[in-house]
Formats: C-alpha cells, structure tokens, sequence
C-alpha cells in the first residue's frame, strides 16, 4: 500500500495530474489540473485520489491520516513554496480551501471549507499584513462557522432547524441595529467569533480546534465522510452513480474576494444556461466570499454591461440607479473584466462545450477556482449543441449525443 501515489499537486500552470484523470482526481481535481497546464491563473494546490476514499472506509480514519501524512506534508510544502506563506505560522499564516469533488457532480455533498489555518494568532498576523482587520475577522468569523458546520456537525439536519450560528449573527445585527453582515464593525466580527466558539463547545462538548493541522485532517476526513451522508446516498441511487467510486478532495491556498472594494467573487457561465444564446453571463459581489453569491443576502450585480442593462429593465430600475448602484464588472473593473472574458472564451474552445466558472478577484489579481461544462434547460442544450457544431467546435455526431434528454 506503501507506494502508491495518493496526493497529485498543481500550481504556477504545473500539474502532477490532468484533465483525462476524472475517475482519480474527480471532476474539480482533474479541471484544476487541466486549468494550470492551459496557463490559467489557479491557486496553488493539491487533489487526494477518489482511491483513498475507499480506503478511508476500509481502514478508519487513524490509517488513513498516518497513510496520507507524508505526502500531504510535501504538498503543503509546495503551496508554501508557491504562495511565500507558511502553514500554521506565526507571522504569514497560509490559508487553504477545502473542497469535495466526485467524479459526477454531487450536489448535496460536503459543502466547502474556506480561510482553514485561521486561529487567535493567525487572525493577527493576516490582519497586521494586508492592515485591514475587518477583513481578518470577517475571515475569521467565515472559518468557524463553516468549520462548525460542515465539520462538526452543527449543520441543521432540515430547513425548519435554526442555524445556531446564524441565529448569532441575526441577534447581533439586530442588537446594532444593522441590516446587512457588511455593516458589522471589526469588534462585532470579534465578539461573533468569541460566540461561536462557546457554540461549539457548548453543542459539542469540545473547544474549537485551533492547531491547523488538526483542522486541516478534520476537513479532509469530513469530506470522506460526506460520501456517505444520507443526501449524498440518496443522489446516487437516483443517478445511478456507484458507491465505490468514491470523492476526492481538492486542497488549495486562499484567495480572497473579502479584501475590499478592489476585490470580488463571482460564478459565469459562457453562454445563457436558460436560453442558450452565445452570450457571456453571470454575477459577482465586491467585498465577498465564494457562498455570499449564492446565499441571497445581497443582491449580486451582473458581469457584462449587456446584462447589467436586461437586468435593470426587468427590476425597472433607472439607467442612473443601475450605474450608481449596479454597475457590471465591466464597468467597475474593465482590466479584469477583460481578461476574464478572454479566459472563459479560453475554456469553452479549449473544452468544446458551455462553461460554468467560479472565480476570485484578489485585489484588483483575477484567480479562476474552477470550471465544470455548465448545466443547461432541455432548448439551451439543443441551441448550444447546434450553435457549436455551427461554429465548428463540435462534430455532427457529438450534436446529436449532446440533444440526448
């Protein structure tokens, strides 16, 4: 068992793995990989094997982590080396995202780990280094209820359950009289961290884990375990898709959309998922983090100025107000917006069908998190299908697969 290969790592457009590797790395593994070796800007990384997932039910946790030490370690050592961070240092504390990542789409599977390495003194080295505490609390605070959730199991099991950390969060805004989590000041963020931390406790029975390894191999095990949640098994009876294959897991160093008005996160897809047209599209939020898009606390703006307009027309909003208030990205940020676009029209050659994309702007620097070809309604698949054999990308035969229901 001893010398088989469990841990491939990418970053600086290098990669151990590739894009043809889906049933090892899984699918957002085997694209991240793909992504470095095109030349796409991705964070430096690692994917562990779908094989060790397997083994992690076969042997136990304690195997599996002694398994995976060693090479887990040399990975890490190669984002350091990438980034200029260190794990679990004093002074530049490296942040990681733990993602899960089967070889089909799984909704329902481990929700993502975002800002892991986070603790008392790593919160005050990132808040001394980028001069901005907000957001080494925000980050901060991000982490242990992320943690907490999807780790510890602090998850609510069903919609009608509270969420005790959002419970928190509401009772505090409320207490401040504030309406959105952006309005909350630094020392909110701190006492927000310091409740959820005796949330835990007192839900659990043990303190929040402070040593980044020990959070780190709690991810990793979490997303293992997620394969067999009752969710997970239910998805895979109803899409025919085998226990065994196991997911892997996708570890990369942090970038942040939470940094300020120079920095975002969106999702965009290369054509409309809904109609089909060959139209750029999507949303993004300034000063936000990769759930804030999708959570419905803000309202997202849109990418393109093309969109930004259709979507003003639809809400009646005034040209005025949508420029003051819900400018694209194209508008805010041209430069990135540019190299953007010229990317996710990269990826749809380069992969020959519609991309759904999730990125980061760190700062005014664009990071791309992930490509997947983009689910679609049953006429944009058939428009999309013709469009691209039109357009040459695709064969006659491959149109005719892709119209398949």
């Amino acid at each position: 068992m001893a010398d088989v290969k469990r841990v491939y790592t990418f970053g600086n457009k290098e990669a151990e793995g590739n894009g043809k590797m889906r049933e090892l790395l899984g699918g957002k593994g085997a694209n991240l990989a793909e992504m470095n070796l095109i030349g796409i800007p991705v964070p430096p990384g690692f994917t562990i094997t779908t094989e060790v997932c397997t083994e992690y039910y076969a042997h136990g946790k304690q195997a599996v982590i002694e398994m995976l030490r060693p090479e887990v370690e040399r990975a890490m050592q190669n984002i350091e080396r990438l980034t200029g961070m260190k794990f679990g240092d004093k002074e530049m504390p490296l942040l990681v995202s733990v993602r899960s990542g089967a070889r089909a789409s799984m909704p329902g599977m481990m929700d993502t780990i975002l800002n892991l390495g986070m603790n008392d003194q790593a919160v005050e080295a990132v808040a001394k280094r980028t001069g901005n505490p907000r957001f080494a609390w925000d980050s901060y605070r991000r982490f242990v209820q992320m943690y907490g959730d999807v780790v510890l199991g602090m998850k609510p099991a069903s919609k009608e359950d509270h969420d005790p950390f959002e419970e928190i969060i509401d009772a505090l805004k409320h207490k401040r009289g504030v309406k959105n989590d952006t309005d909350l000041t630094t020392d909110d963020l701190k006492e927000l961290v310091k409740s959820f931390k005796e949330a835990v406790k007192k839900q659990t029975g043990e303190d929040f884990p402070t040593n980044p390894w020990d959070q780190l191999w709690g991810a990793i095990c979490a997303v293992f375990g997620s394969w067999m949640n009752e969710r997970a098994i239910l998805y895979r009876k109803l899409n025919n898709i085998p226990a065994e294959w196991g997911t892997a897991v996708s570890v990369q160093a942090m970038v942040f959309g939470n940094m300020g008005n120079n920095s975002a996160t969106g999702v965009a897809f290369s054509r409309d998922a809904a109609t089909g047209e060959n139209i750029f599209n999507g949303e993004y939020l300034i000063n936000a983090q990769g759930e804030d898009v999708v959570a419905g606390i803000r309202t997202p703006q849109q990418i393109t100025i093309e969109g930004s307009k259709r979507w003003a027309k639809a809400q009646n909003i005034s040209e005025e107000e949508r420029k003051a208030k819900y400018p694209s990205l194209e508008e805010v940020m041209p430069e990135v917006y540019k190299e953007l676009n010229e990317i996710q029209h990269h990826l749809e050659q380069y992969f020959t069908d519609m991309q759904d994309i999730e990125f980061t702007i760190q700062d005014g620097k664009l990071w791309m998190l992930q490509c997947r070809n983009g689910k679609r309604t049953g006429a944009a698949m058939v428009k999309i299908a013709m469009d691209m054999l039109r357009e040459g990308l695709i064969d006659e035969k491959t149109a005719v697969l892709r119209c398949e229901p």
